[in-house]
C-alpha cells in the first residue's frame, strides 16, 4: 500500500468543516446541549458506515461509541475524547460557539480542550475509508461525557465492555506524546489561632500570618516515594484559595482584631506510584513545623471529595511501548523531526481520561493531541496546520497498528 497515496485522500476542508460544526453545538457539561453533540457524533459515525450507538451514562447523559469492525487477525485500536466543555469567560473577541476558520487558527470554546482532538480521529477514520482502506483489526472511536466530572463517561463505557488492545486518547498536547501524568486531589486546610484587638497584637496567633507563611512552603512541595526524578518531576502542590478572618464562619465585621480563623484550599498532583495518603503525610509534616514556629497555632488537613465523582488517576506507559514508538515514527513521518515524548509539562499535570484505562484494564496507552497551548483562555484556539498533522499521524498510527487487510 502507497501510504502516501492514502495521506493524499484527506480533505482539509471538509475536516475544518467538521471541526466548525462540532464548535457550533454548545456542549457545556450536563446540559442537552451535550447530549445533542454526542448524537451528531453518533449520526455521522453511522454515515461513515461504521457501528454506532448511544451509550447511557448516569442520569440522561450519553456517550457516542462507534466500531469501524476490521476483518480479523489484528491488533484494535481505541481513541478517546470527551465532548463536553469548559464555560464561556469574559474577553472573547469572537463568537465562541462561531467554528470560525481564518488563516491560520480555528476558534472556539472547547475547540483545544478537545474537539479538535475528537475531530482529528474522526476525520482521520472517514480518510481513510474513503481511500478504500480495510483493516484486520478493528478502530473503536469513544465520544464520551462527563471528563470534566471525572470522568464518568469513561468510566461509563469501561464498565459496558469498551476496550480494546491499545488506546489513544487525544487531550491537547501539542502534538506531543505524553506518556505520564499524575493523579489528583483536593485539600482543605484549617488554622485556629488565638484573636486579640491590635493594641495587644503581640499576645495573639495571628492565623492570617500563619497562613501567608504557609502558602509558599506548599507550593513549593513535591512529595515522598516517588520511583524516579521523572515522576518526582510531576509532583506539585499549589494553593488556590485562601480566607481568613474572625471565628470559623470568617467573620469580616472587625477588621481591627487579629484572624484568628484561616481556611486554604488547594489541590495536589502526585505520580504513578504515589498515593495520596503520602501526599497527605508530607502535608502534615509541613502543618507540623508551621506549630513549631507559631506557639499556640493549630493546624488540621483534610480531604475534599466530591460525592458520585470518580478521582482521576494517574497515567503511566512505557517510552518504549509498541503504541508510543508507532506514534513517534507516525510523528517522525508527518512532521520531519523526533516527536517530543515523556513526561511533559504542562499536560503532566492534567487530568484525563487515559487513567481510567490504564487503572481499570491495565491498557497500553497514549496521551496525545492537538491544542494546548491556546487552551482554556478567551478566543480559545488550535493552529489548523496542528490540526491537520494530527489527523494524518492518527491515520498512520491506526494503518500501523491495525494493519491493512
Amino acid at each position: 500500500m502507497d501510504r502516501n497515496a492514502v495521506l493524499a485522500h484527506l480533505d482539509e476542508k471538509a475536516c475544518l468543516d467538521f471541526l466548525s460544526a462540532m464548535v457550533r453545538h454548545k456542549s457545556y457539561s450536563q446540559t442537552e446541549g451535550e447530549r445533542k453533540l454526542a448524537e451528531f457524533m453518533a449520526s455521522s459515525m453511522r454515515g461513515l458506515g461504521l457501528e454506532a450507538e448511544l451509550t447511557p451514562v448516569e442520569g440522561t447523559r450519553v456517550n457516542a461509541i462507534g466500531r469501524w469492525k476490521g476483518t480479523g487477525g489484528g491488533k484494535s485500536l481505541l481513541f478517546n475524547g470527551h465532548l463536553d466543555t469548559n464555560p464561556v469567560t469574559e474577553g472573547w473577541t469572537v463568537d465562541p460557539w462561531g467554528g470560525l476558520v481564518d488563516d491560520k487558527f480555528i476558534y472556539g470554546i472547547g475547540v483545544s480542550n478537545m474537539k479538535s482532538g475528537d475531530a482529528a480521529y474522526y476525520c482521520a477514520v472517514k480518510a481513510l475509508m474513503d481511500a478504500g482502506v480495510r483493516l484486520k483489526g478493528d478502530v473503536v472511536l469513544t465520544f464520551v461525557v462527563g471528563e470534566l466530572q471525572g470522568g464518568v463517561g469513561t468510566l461509563a463505557a469501561i464498565r459496558q465492555g469498551v476496550r480494546a488492545d491499545y488506546f489513544i486518547n487525544s487531550e491537547p498536547t501539542d502534538l506531543q506524546a505524553l506518556t505520564m501524568h499524575a493523579e489528583a486531589g483536593t485539600f482543605i486546610i484549617e488554622l485556629t489561632g488565638n484573636t486579640r484587638h491590635l493594641s495587644k497584637r503581640e499576645q495573639a496567633v495571628d492565623a492570617l500570618v500563619a497562613a501567608c507563611d504557609l502558602v509558599p512552603r506548599l507550593n513549593a512541595l513535591t512529595f515522598s516515594g516517588a520511583r524516579s526524578d521523572e515522576h518526582r518531576s510531576i509532583n506539585r502542590c499549589h494553593v488556590g484559595v485562601v480566607h481568613a478572618a474572625l471565628g470559623r464562619d470568617l467573620a469580616e465585621w472587625r477588621p481591627p482584631q487579629v484572624a484568628d480563623f484561616a481556611r486554604l484550599k488547594g489541590s495536589v498532583r502526585y505520580a504513578p506510584g504515589q498515593t495520596e495518603a503520602q501526599a497527605f503525610a508530607d502535608l502534615r509534616v509541613v502543618l507540623d513545623d508551621l506549630e513549631r514556629r507559631f506557639p499556640g497555632l493549630k493546624a488540621t488537613v483534610t480531604s475534599e471529595r466530591t460525592e458520585g465523582r470518580p478521582v482521576m488517576p494517574a497515567f503511566e506507559v512505557p517510552r518504549d511501548a509498541r503504541i508510543v514508538k508507532t506514534l513517534n515514527a507516525a510523528y517522525q513521518a508527518v512532521r520531519g523531526e523526533p516527536q517530543p515524548t515523556g513526561a511533559l509539562a504542562p499536560p503532566c499535570y492534567y487530568g484525563t481520561d487515559a487513567g481510567h484505562f490504564y487503572r481499570e484494564l491495565g491498557m497500553e496507552g497514549v496521551v496525545c493531541g492537538p491544542g494546548g497551548r491556546y487552551n482554556t483562555m478567551p478566543d480559545e484556539r488550535v493552529d489548523i496546520a496542528d490540526y491537520l498533522d494530527m489527523i494524518r499521524i492518527y491515520m498512520r498510527v491506526i494503518l500501523d497498528i491495525c494493519e491493512p487487510a
